[in-house]
């Protein structure tokens, strides 16, 4: 069976413990089926969520991009988030967003004011079908793993034209970071927190206990 449209994430033992509150968000907010994929859980965690095993020596956060290609085998349209991704609203709305062949994606302006130029956050990585980029994206990263799939990205895009080519802006509401609300840059609409680093997870485990 393949869905018209579908949301992913995936975890491994380290993050695997996001999983829960991440689905009770997203489900309260949405209809659309999701799909969890493996790079590493606990085989009863894995199991408990029928997570799909993501194969390779890559560790980590480098299967996502070969998590998304997996998802393109499920779905017309797709939808990746992190498990740090806390989803406030209905967001279905994304999948009306997309452009053939391009990945849609959030600017990540606290990176780019930090670093001088634009970057986009991987957090959340929306797209139709299998954009060329994303096979592009999944051998980059198997051959130079750098310090995360969203600096790999970033490599692949600084060149000419390519970033305009390949990625479509999403409104900002759909991926607001951590580092946006410290810096008063957060929109007033957000649909998806994304608490980014050690101390969004600190924010995620106080709201667990709560």
């Amino acid at each position: 069976m393949k869905y018209s449209k579908l949301f992913i994430t995936g975890c491994d033992k380290s993050t695997e413990w996001m999983l829960p509150w991440f689905i009770r968000n997203l489900t309260k907010h949405t209809k659309l089926p999701l799909m969890v994929f493996d790079f590493g859980m606990s085989p009863e965690v894995a199991q408990s969520v029928d997570a799909v095993p993501i194969k390779g020596q890559d560790k980590g956060w480098f299967k996502k991009p070969k998590a998304m290609i997996e998802g393109t085998k499920h779905a017309h349209k797709t939808c990746w988030l992190d498990t740090d991704c806390h989803v406030q609203g209905n967001i279905d709305g994304i999948f009306d967003l997309l452009e053939p062949n391009k990945l849609a994606m959030v600017e990540d302006v606290p990176w780019s004011k930090r670093r001088g130029e634009k970057w986009h956050n991987s957090g959340v990585v929306a797209f139709q079908d299998r954009p060329n980029v994303l096979d592009e994206w999944a051998t980059a990263v198997a051959h130079n793993p750098d310090q995360g799939d969203q600096e790999v990205l970033h490599k692949l895009m600084r060149e000419g034209m390519r970033r305009m080519i390949h990625i479509t802006d999403l409104p900002r509401k759909y991926n607001t970071l951590r580092l946006d609300v410290q810096d008063g840059t957060a929109p007033a609409d957000t649909v998806i927190m994304h608490w980014t680093g050690q101390k969004g997870k600190d924010i995620i485990r106080k709201m667990m206990n709560e």
